[in-house]
């Protein structure tokens, strides 16, 4: 048995775009499948939950247990990636204690932050990223494991932390992999 959906069933589960070569699980979690697009290449495993508006691109990989929630729009670039248990928020409740709290409340009660995520080109979350709304990590950034965006990050960083700070500049050597593995693929 294939723990992944065919290219039938992936057809049947209603998305507004798939690309080609891509691996959902059975196991994954999809809402409101006709606002979401898949590029080419993309994989997302077990566990993983998708809801809202949110736009894949190509040569994705997200991993078991990480949720998108795409109430306020979620764009995922070229060549990124979600280590396992990341949580990606484009729609947040006020804490503050004024408000009530969650979606079973009708709106006049709570008061929910909305906005658009935006991850660049060749990013990758480590392992529990939590990344609030709107916030762009820019190209070639990443995360280290547990890390906490409430703000921009700017391009080619290495962040980690509560909240995410910058730790060091990252290698652009990256870019040279992906064009050898670009031609690789084209040939």
């Amino acid at each position: 048995m294939n723990s992944f959906y065919n290219q039938e069933e992936l057809k049947e589960l209603g998305l507004k775009k798939i690309g080609d070569n891509v691996l959902i699980s059975k196991k994954a979690s999809i809402y409101s499948p006709n606002t979401i697009e898949i590029g080419d290449n993309v994989r997302i495993d077990d566990f993983c939950l998708l809801s809202g508006n949110i736009c894949i691109k190509n040569n994705v990989h997200i991993s078991a247990y990480t949720a998108l929630y795409g109430g306020g729009k979620i764009i995922i670039g070229n060549y990124c990636g979600c280590s396992p248990r990341c949580t990606i928020l484009s729609v947040s409740d006020d804490f503050s204690g004024e408000h009530m709290i969650g979606a079973i409340f009708d709106s006049k009660y709570t008061n929910v932050t909305k906005g658009k995520v935006i991850l660049e080109d060749y990013v990758q979350l480590g392992a529990n990223t939590v990344v609030l709304p709107n916030t762009t990590i820019k190209e070639g950034t990443v995360t280290g494991a547990m890390t906490f965006v409430k703000k921009n990050l700017d391009s080619w960083g290495i962040y980690a932390g509560i909240p995410a700070t910058l730790k060091k500049k990252r290698s652009k050597k990256i870019l040279l992999k992906i064009k050898e593995y670009e031609i690789w693929n084209t040939n």
